[in-house]
């Protein structure tokens, strides 16, 4: 069928689309590799009889042209695409649109020449498909899931004292043994999972770290000399989501302003969009992606958080309404455990998040907007630094305000925060201490998130109350609670 309509907003309809002047019947990889790409990705257009130069030209036999398109498609195209394909008439002109639809089936091949190749879209441009994107594309096609396969660690020789504590602190549930097979850390046949293998205590996927870096000025410079901290952590996920966090802490000013009967704090970042992007970047990484990790960089005016693999399906987010994004999850099992743990949602929000905590801020002016980029196999949030130095009304704070308790709370009701926050925190110190009767002052100070100093005030309070003793010594003892219920 034939229609006069605009080209141009045609292929401006399009998030992906190609343009060639002319059929090349002889070089069939100049164009199927596109429909290859778009096929693997989010689908796209190839529109014939449009120049370099976006001049329309038009084909002199349309009808044969796309004859030999769809002929071309089913030799070269394995398995075969599904996709439409329509006549356009526009300045006296004909074209032919091929649309190719996103597939279930991939990975999508071009096989000719000899080769045998997948092809995904980057930028503007169709290329040959990663080792660790193809293994993506497999999955894909298989309906399964880096973070579901089975592993090549032993459940028995994981601990996971840090799920399990962080699952009591933010649920008030016990973490059950069952709950493992339902969390999907481990199988049916009970076999550890590579979501298991990732939220482990001590992590044995190497690639799975986060590297953080304050910089001294605007940009990298002179490297590492020119970082004023610079941290690489490794272990669960969970730990490493917790240490991004108390380093964007620790390098950022604590400010508060007064209000009548309170004072609300004023930072630099607002923690809900810190949080919400570094969740983001630890789920959704490609952890098929050897040699790259996930990196926090804090320059003088701005964070940026970076994560390797772009979007599930490729094509480039500046085309994509970040608020209105369906959510695509490339690892379902480990959006799933973050879910219960309430660090996300289920239906997916986190960019929504980011914006609104943004919005939302006191000192939000109009552009000064978190920008979401997808470069080359990666995906990088950078959020702007809030100036609080000079702020009427803005003052800038020495206090170490915890999450659990005390000074949060300001000076009214402080008192009575202060006591909620140390009974959560002494039952999340027994709740470790169950789980793991070897673990030390140190890893406590590590999963609870305060310093040891109130780590020894906490336990020298049980250990005062008859609700615990500490069997040997630092090293080969371990912890016995014999009172619990009378705490």
């Amino acid at each position: 069928m034939i229609g006069n309509v605009d080209i141009h907003r045609l292929i401006g309809e399009a998030t992906e689309y190609d343009k060639k002047q002319a059929l090349e019947v002889k070089k069939p990889k100049s164009w199927c590799k596109s429909v290859s790409a778009f096929a693997n990705g989010i689908g796209g257009k190839l529109v014939w009889g449009i120049a370099d130069d976006d001049t329309l030209v038009g084909l002199a036999d349309a009808k044969g042209d796309a004859e030999k398109i769809s002929e071309t498609i089913k030799t070269h195209l394995d398995p075969i695409p599904d996709f439409n394909l329509s006549f356009v008439k526009a300045e006296g002109k004909k074209f032919v649109v091929l649309d190719v639809l996103p597939g279930e089936q991939t990975p999508y091949y071009y096989i000719g020449d000899g080769q045998m190749q997948a092809f995904v879209r980057v930028g503007n441009e169709s290329v040959v498909a990663s080792m660790s994107k193809h293994k993506e594309l497999v999955l894909k096609g298989a309906n399964m899931s880096y973070d579901s396969l089975v592993s090549r660690w032993k459940f028995e020789d994981m601990a996971f004292t840090v799920l399990r504590a962080t699952y009591f602190k933010r649920t008030n549930r016990s973490f059950e043994d069952s709950d493992y097979e339902s969390f999907g850390i481990v199988n049916e046949k009970g076999e550890l999972t590579n979501a298991g293998a990732l939220l482990a205590d001590y992590s044995p996927v190497r690639h799975s770290r986060l590297f953080c870096t304050r910089w001294n000025g605007l940009d990298k410079a002179n490297g590492v000399m020119d970082a004023l901290d610079d941290e690489e952590y490794t272990g669960s996920l969970v730990t490493l989501l917790q240490a991004g966090l108390d380093f964007v802490r620790r390098n950022s000013k604590k400010a508060w302003r007064k209000t009548s009967d309170n004072r609300l704090e004023y930072p630099e970042y607002p923690e809900r969009a810190v949080e919400e992007g570094l969740v983001n970047a630890l789920i959704h990484r490609n952890y098929l992606e050897l040699g790259s990790e996930v990196h926090i960089d804090m320059y003088d005016d701005r964070l940026e958080i970076f994560s390797p693999g772009g979007l599930l399906d490729g094509g480039s987010i500046k085309d994509m309404d970040v608020m209105n994004m369906a959510s695509r999850r490339r690892n379902p099992v480990l959006a799933d455990i973050f879910s219960r743990l309430k660090y996300m949602e289920r239906r997916g929000s986190g960019f929504k998040k980011i914006v609104s905590a943004y919005k939302g801020h006191d000192g939000y002016t109009e552009g000064m907007d978190p920008k979401f980029s997808t470069p080359w196999n990666c995906f990088i949030l950078t959020l702007p630094k809030f100036n609080v130095d000079g702020v009427e009304g803005v003052y800038i704070s020495s206090d170490d305000i915890t999450e659990l308790g005390g000074q949060k709370g300001g000076q009214k009701g402080g008192q009575k925060g202060g006591q909620k926050g140390d009974d959560k925190t002494i039952d999340i110190i027994l709740q470790l201490i169950k789980d793991d009767p070897g673990i030390t002052r140190k890893a406590l100070t590590g999963i609870v998130g305060i310093s040891q100093s109130a780590i020894q005030k906490h336990i020298n309070r049980l250990k005062a109350e008859g609700i615990i003793v500490r069997n040997g010594g630092d090293r080969g003892g371990h912890w016995e609670i014999i009172n619990k219920e009378e705490k």
